[in-house]
């Protein structure tokens, strides 16, 4: 589905500002999980909560983008920490760090032009 397509679907506009100021918030609050750990999460549980919410919109390849960033994120701390005793472990969770990053501003970015995310490139 391009770009076009996907802000042609359902939502008024007024909710699609609303669903976008969301889905900011949520790329906010991944972003301060650098400084509070525990904004990670609340962000993915806003992401399910509010997840039916951008189905078929131009967001809901927003809400997926962060949702994979959260659980590949956490998939590579934990074998990153399991691994810390190795000097691997360190690697991993340096890795780890940047890939986050580039999700987070990516996804920030694309959602400023009012851009759907290319999953094919997740």
């Amino acid at each position: 589905m391009t770009d076009h397509d996907m802000q042609r679907t359902s939502g008024t506009t007024a909710d699609l500002a609303s669903l976008r100021t969301v889905t900011m918030v949520v790329y906010g609050l991944q972003a301060a999980s650098f400084l509070i750990g525990l904004t990670f999460v609340i962000a993915v549980i806003v992401n399910y909560v509010k997840q039916g919410d951008v189905r078929g919109t131009w967001l809901e390849s927003h809400f997926r983008w962060q949702i994979r960033t959260f659980w590949f994120g956490l998939l590579w701390f934990v074998v990153g920490m399991l691994t810390a005793m190795i000097f691997i472990g360190y690697l991993i969770l340096v890795a780890n760090t940047i890939w986050i990053i580039y999700r987070i501003v990516r996804g920030w970015l694309r959602l400023m032009d009012n851009r759907s995310m290319d999953l094919g490139s997740a």
